[in-house]
C-alpha cells in the first residue's frame, strides 16, 4: 500500500504562510492524482486542492473556492513529494491537513475516491 507522510504544519499568525509537504512511497507516484483535504474542529473533512494531468501528462490543479488564489498545490515526481503552499492564511484555515492519493490520473474532490491518506498535520492560524 502507498504510504503518505505529511509535514510542515505549525502555528502562524493571520496573513502568514506555511508550506506543507507529503512524501509518498511506491513506484507509481507520477500515475496518481493527489490532493489535500482539511478538517477543522467540529467540522467534516473538506476538499482543499488537487493536482492531476491530461492524457498527455500535462498537470492541472483544482482548488476549493475558500483557498483559491491563496494556496498552490504542486508535486515533484522525482522526489515523490506533494506540496501545498499556503499564503495569506486566515483563522478559518485552522485545521488538520491531510494528503491523499488515488489510483487514477484524474483528479477528484470526493473523499471516497481517494485510496491513500496521510496521518494529517496540524495547521493553526491565530493572532
Amino acid at each position: 500500500q502507498v504510504q503518505l507522510v505529511e509535514s510542515g504544519g505549525g502555528l502562524v499568525q493571520p496573513g502568514g504562510s506555511l508550506r506543507l509537504s507529503c512524501s509518498a512511497s511506491g513506484r507509481t507516484f507520477s500515475r496518481k492524482a493527489m490532493g489535500w483535504f482539511r478538517q477543522a474542529p467540529g467540522k467534516e473533512r473538506e476538499f482543499v486542492a488537487a493536482i492531476t494531468w491530461t492524457l498527455v501528462s500535462t498537470y492541472y490543479s483544482d482548488y476549493s473556492d475558500s483557498v483559491k488564489g491563496r494556496f498552490t498545490i504542486s508535486r515533484d515526481n522525482a522526489k515523490n513529494t506533494l506540496y501545498l503552499q499556503m499564503n495569506s492564511l486566515k483563522c478559518e484555515d485552522t485545521a488538520v491537513y491531510y494528503c491523499a492519493a488515488r489510483d487514477s490520473r484524474i483528479g477528484s474532490r470526493r473523499l471516497n475516491e481517494f485510496d491513500y491518506w496521510g496521518q494529517g498535520t496540524q495547521v493553526t492560524v491565530s493572532a
